[in-house]
């Protein structure tokens, strides 16, 4: 049994190289999420990075670089705030962004996110077979790079794999970069007297992710994008009228209606979810109990097996409802809700326990699932922003006072926004913890490493929101310019609650995505009962809600996949064609993952949309067709090429 002693693993070294990639791309995540609505994933960029790093240092190894991308990982997903927060600002609530005040928001609601997954972490984790695609890619960037997979030829071959299909979806990210083949291909049309359309992101990162999530997850994306775009999307374009402008309509119909009925199907199948986990939940909580009380005993566990303690976790719990009671009583302080507020208080604190319990869970679920970058957490913001405003109707009621109307919308937003703190590093951590579990990691030590990622991500996001709000400042908000950010999920989220304490929100909206979410349940239990392969119900969801450009290329991955591994059942070592193709679909998620930072930042160095374009909107057709038989052939390249690779061994 290894030693606690025997590995460095949480160094110094390892804290500080975290913390700054952490400050570097999160400050990068920020400004791409603000502009076009995504974030990247940091977890496998970072992995790479301190493992260059740390080994110009010395005296590294794989447990230690664990650490570095585990504080890293807190970047692409507690920067996901700005899906809330900038709400504030929108709504004419805030000029700017106080620091301390949005630093303990963040701060105190990731924390609490990492509070909350720990339980989960045995029972969505260790005795959970959900995939988590991103975790288990991670793993191999470290394995392979730390030579701990067994054979150095296999490795030797594997480490190939990597950097071929790294440099294979880096090199089209860059061409699409200059511009010079699509990133993208959408085509809009009429269906009778509605309309539709077809779209994809040409991101070979979605291939990847499709590769390791595997068929049943595909096939129950497919279905919801199928119910969305040829069912949804026709009839209720249809009803509005189609006339002129085609690809407006449609993307009117998407996010003002399509997206909320994908919401109340994510609902329902996430309270579903739950349910069906709740055992392993309480199966897990007991563990911990026991685990605790077992190393009080002395009694040594292995590595493995030791979370922080569950006295810790729940006393931190507990103590950070303080300043989450101070936070609200200041954020309220001289407005119109201020007499009275006590009680109110009182509710939202127990609303943010109750509802982060539930969203980390959730969320914890969905990562694992597809992957925390994949995963629909804007969805969740919405059903939890809808959750405050509803808190407060029932105490103040709709309408009536303006100025109460409009300080209990800011109120609204801002326990959202600790709410979505909670969110965001819940649906990160446990693909964290799956990585430390394949490499052999000490789960409480990665666990106090997400803490200091929160802390650090916290640090740098007051200041980077201000600078682009000075700059450019958010579309809808009061005064803003031409060059305005979009800053997209934060706009429906601010509309929302107004939505709803103004008393014109469509419930009927949410409610026939409730009966669609019901439906895909029955249907799932049904193929379980039949033994058939299962479509989760979330993941239906997440289809209806999730842009087709967003999506499409998973279930395609998916198929390649299972193409792929039946071919590998015949090779001679199974196990070994299988880890081939997971390593190739790896090195598509790499590749491009790195290529996001590094362009994000020549992004927000150069001011503009498109600093590496070498061509105008005029090579738009050719690079079209240029990409998709690039990016079509590149894929079959790569897979023919892992073939070759197993059939060489």
């Amino acid at each position: 049994m290894q030693k606690d002693q025997g590995i460095r693993e949480l160094t110094v070294r390892s804290v500080i190289l975290g913390g700054v990639i952490t400050l570097l791309f999160t400050a990068a995540n920020v400004y791409l999420g603000l502009k076009i609505g995504l974030t990247f994933a940091t977890s496998i960029p970072a992995a790479v990075i301190s493992m260059a790093l740390l080994r110009l240092l010395g005296n590294s190894n794989i447990l230690e670089n664990n650490i570095v991308q585990t504080i890293a990982s807190a970047a692409g997903t507690l920067a996901a705030i700005i899906f809330v927060l900038p709400g504030l600002v929108m709504v004419g609530w805030w000029q700017g962004f106080p620091y301390w005040i949005t630093a303990a928001v963040c701060a105190i609601g990731g924390t609490l996110g990492v509070m909350f997954s720990v339980p989960l972490r045995r029972a969505l984790v260790t005795g959970s077979d959900l995939p988590y695609p991103e975790g288990v890619a991670a793993a191999e960037v470290l394995k392979v790079g730390f030579g701990s997979a067994e054979g150095k030829e296999e490795n030797a071959k594997g480490l190939r794999m990597i950097i071929v299909g790294s440099l294979t979806s880096a090199g089209y990210a860059l061409l699409a970069a200059m511009r010079l083949a699509a990133s993208d291909v959408a085509v809009f049309f009429r269906v009778g007297a509605g309309a539709s359309a077809a779209s994809t992101s040409l991101s070979m990162a979605l291939i990847g992710v499709g590769h390791l999530v595997g068929l049943s997850v595909g096939i129950a994306m497919l279905l919801g994008m199928l119910i969305a775009w040829a069912g949804l999307i026709p009839i209720l374009t249809a009803m509005h009228g189609v006339t002129g402008d085609v690809e407006g309509v449609v993307n009117a119909t998407f996010g003002n209606e399509v997206r909320f009925i994908g919401a109340g199907a994510i609902g329902v199948a996430a309270l579903w979810s739950l349910f069906r986990i709740l055992g392993p939940i309480a199966r897990g909580i007991r563990a911990a109990v026991a685990a605790s009380r077992a190393r009080q005993a002395g009694v040594v566990l292995e590595l493995t097996e030791r979370d922080l303690p569950i006295g810790v976790v729940g006393g931190t719990i507990v103590a950070l409802l303080v300043p989450i009671a101070g936070l609200l009583w200041v954020f309220s302080s001289g407005t119109a809700i201020a007499p009275g507020i006590g009680p109110v208080i009182l509710g939202t604190l127990a609303y943010v326990l109750v509802i982060g319990v539930i969203i980390a869970s959730v969320c914890g679920y969905m990562a694992g699932l597809i992957g925390a970058s994949n995963s629909p957490v804007s969805g969740v913001g919405i059903l939890a922003v809808i959750g405050a405003a509803l808190l407060l109707v029932l105490v103040y009621g709709h309408g009536g006072d303006p100025a109460q109307t409009k300080a209990l919308v800011a109120y609204a937003l801002f326990t959202t926004g600790i709410v979505f703190s909670i969110a965001t590093i819940s649906n990160d951590n446990l693909q964290d913890l799956k990585t430390g579990q394949l490499v052999g990691a000490t789960p409480w030590r990665q666990q106090l490493a997400l803490v200091y990622g929160v802390i650090f991500g916290s640090l740098v996001i007051p200041p980077v929101l201000d600078l682009l709000n000075k700059a450019f400042g958010f579309a809808g908000a009061p005064g803003a310019g031409a060059h305005a950010l979009a800053a997209p999920q934060a706009a429906l989220i601010s509309a929302l609650a107004r939505g709803v304490l103004g008393g014109d929100i469509n419930w009927n909206l949410i409610g026939w995505g409730a009966l669609l979410g019901i439906g895909t349940i029955i249907l799932d239990e049904a193929l379980r009962k039949a033994g058939k392969m299962r479509l989760p119900p979330l993941c239906v969801g997440m289809g209806i809600y999730l842009p087709m450009a967003l999506t499409l290329l998973i279930p395609v991955g998916a198929v390649i996949c299972h193409y792929y591994e039946r071919w590998a059942d015949r090779h001679s070592n199974p196990e070994f064609a299988k880890r081939m193709g997971v390593l190739a679909a790896t090195g598509l998620i790499v590749g491009e993952s790195l290529f996001g930072v590094a362009f994000a930042g020549i992004v927000a160095g150069a001011g503009t949309d498109a600093p590496l374009a070498v061509v105008g909107n005029s090579f738009e057709k050719p690079g079209i067709v240029i990409g998709v038989l690039l990016f079509t052939g590149s894929i079959v390249a790569l897979y023919r090429y892992s073939r070759r690779t197993c059939q060489a061994s």
